[in-house]
C-alpha cells in the first residue's frame, strides 16, 4: 500500500521512457481507430463503446445506471452522449418500471446496424495496428500486462 509519507521513490530513465511510449502508443492509438470509425462509419468510439454493450445485452437493453457503471463514465458524460445518439435514432431512452427515476437504454434498428458495420472496421484497425504488428509472445505479453494492471487497479480502488 502507498504511503504518503514514504520516501518518494524516482522513475529510472528506462521507467520513465517505457511510461512516455506507452501514453504516446495509448493516444495515437485511440486517436488513429476513432478516426477510422468516423470516416468508415460514421460513429465515434464513444458511440461504439455504448452500442457494443446494449448489443450484448439481452433484449439490447440496459439500465442507465448500469451502463454508466459499467463503462466507469461520469453521468453527465453519458447522458450528453446518450442525448446524442438519441437524436440521431441509434439509442431510445425509455422509464424504468421497476425505478421511475430511471431509463432503460434500447438499441434501435439503426444503432443495431451502425454497430455491426464498426465492429467490422474497429477489428480491422485492430488487426492492423495491434495484432500484425507484435509477434504471438508480445501478444500474449501485452494481455497479461493488462490484466495485471487492471487487476491492480481493481485492488486498489477497493482501499
Amino acid at each position: 500500500m502507498y504511503n504518503l509519507h514514504m520516501k518518494k521513490q524516482q522513475l529510472s530513465d528506462r521507467q520513465l521512457a517505457a511510461w512516455a511510449n506507452y501514453q504516446r502508443m495509448r493516444v495515437r492509438l485511440a486517436e488513429r481507430i476513432n478516426r477510422e470509425l468516423a470516416q468508415k462509419a460514421g460513429i465515434s468510439e464513444a458511440d461504439f463503446e455504448i452500442l457494443s454493450v446494449l448489443n450484448e445485452s439481452p433484449n439490447e437493453s440496459v439500465r442507465a445506471l448500469a451502463l454508466r457503471c459499467g463503462l466507469e463514465w461520469e453521468k453527465s458524460r453519458l447522458s450528453h452522449q446518450l442525448r446524442r445518439m438519441e437524436e440521431r435514432g441509434l439509442i431510445t431512452r425509455q422509464e424504468c418500471v421497476e425505478d421511475n427515476r430511471g431509463s432503460v437504454i434500447r438499441v434501435t434498428d439503426a444503432g443495431r446496424k451502425l454497430a455491426t458495420e464498426a465492429k467490422v472496421y474497429g477489428e480491422q484497425a485492430v488487426r492492423r495496428y495491434v495484432v500484425d504488428a507484435l509477434t504471438a509472445e508480445q501478444l500474449l505479453a501485452l494481455g497479461t500486462i493488462a490484466e495485471t494492471i487492471l487487476h491492480q487497479l481493481e485492488e486498489s480502488h477497493k482501499l
